[in-house]
């Protein structure tokens, strides 16, 4: 990670570094697009914006790259004390930051979605998307599977959606697996984030139940690259609880579909899209035809 965001937002516990695109006052849609291990927000922030002018929905939409630092990112760069960060990639899990106050990466977004809902501010607003690739992938399947169900943003009205695009694995939510799991060598492939075993403590108080109920009736759209195979990638899970759910990406991803709509006969509201000819790169996953789509609906 070489850039550090401009921006800071105020979280009343510490700030959070973010990048934002150009504000409009014709804004109808904000989307929060978040990066992956790397850290490189600013990176991920020029792709959809790219792909929002690609699209013609520029003046639309308001882009909002969050960034979480961790604790090298502070000391290398000397950022204030103020600044939010965490251990390593634990707030990829949704751990609680490390300074100056704990706070949870999803709690983060909470936070964040809950300014949005301030009409004053964002009076034309219809709708939040949430996306991620790779990492930032992850970040929103988890975020979608546990977050608040964002009672303010339903009363004022705007939708959410997530964009889910080539994560390295999917949380389940009973123990089957598409390749059969030798228990003794990986007793923990049930854990979180590979399963719903000792989940974090943001998630206290809810039940396994609950929270399938609510991650089936959320608006995702999974978005895979159909080249994205390559099993021994450096930054694939290699993980044993990863493999158990396939050996490369695209298929990690062919396997989580496939066990939703097995669980859920009853339909889901939620679509796999596969992008041709693109691989692990998350620019021309965004700029694509079917990632634009997936991102703006226009």
């Amino acid at each position: 990670m070489k850039d550090i965001s401009p921006g800071r937002l105020d979280l009343g516990v510490g700030e959070l570094a973010v990048g934002v695109s150009q504000t409009s006052p014709k804004i109808q849609r904000v989307l929060i697009i978040l990066h992956g291990r790397l850290r490189n927000a600013e990176t991920y922030r020029q792709s959809v914006e790219k792909a929002a002018a690609q699209a013609g929905q520029s003046a639309s939409t308001l882009v909002i790259a969050p960034q979480f630092l961790n604790e090298s990112d502070i000391t290398r760069h000397q950022l204030a004390d103020s600044v939010l960060r965490w251990r390593g990639n634990e707030w990829m899990a949704g751990d609680l930051s490390t300074g100056p106050q704990a706070l949870s990466a999803y709690a983060v977004l909470d936070r964040l979605l809950t300014r949005l809902s301030n009409r004053r501010e964002y009076p034309t607003l219809k709708e939040v998307v949430i996306a991620g690739h790779s990492g930032g992938g992850q970040v929103v399947q988890r975020f979608a599977l546990l977050g608040d169900d964002q009672p303010a943003l339903r009363q004022a009205g705007v939708k959410v959606r997530y964009v889910i695009a080539n994560p390295s694995s999917y949380t389940y939510f009973d123990r089957q697996r598409r390749v059969s799991v030798d228990r003794k060598k990986c007793p923990d492939f049930n854990d979180w984030k590979d399963g719903l075993d000792k989940l974090p403590a943001y998630a206290k108080g809810q039940t396994v139940q609950s929270l399938e109920q609510r991650y089936i009736e959320r608006d995702i759209t999974y978005l895979l690259g159909q080249l994205d195979t390559n099993a021994i990638q450096p930054a694939l899970d290699k993980t044993c609880a990863a493999l158990a759910q396939g050996p490369s990406r695209q298929e990690r991803g062919l396997n989580c579909f496939n066990y939703l709509t097995q669980r859920h006969p009853q339909g889901l509201k939620q679509h796999l899209v596969q992008v041709p000819g693109v691989g692990h790169n998350g620019d021309k996953m965004f700029t694509s035809p079917q990632g634009q789509q997936a991102l703006f609906r226009w």
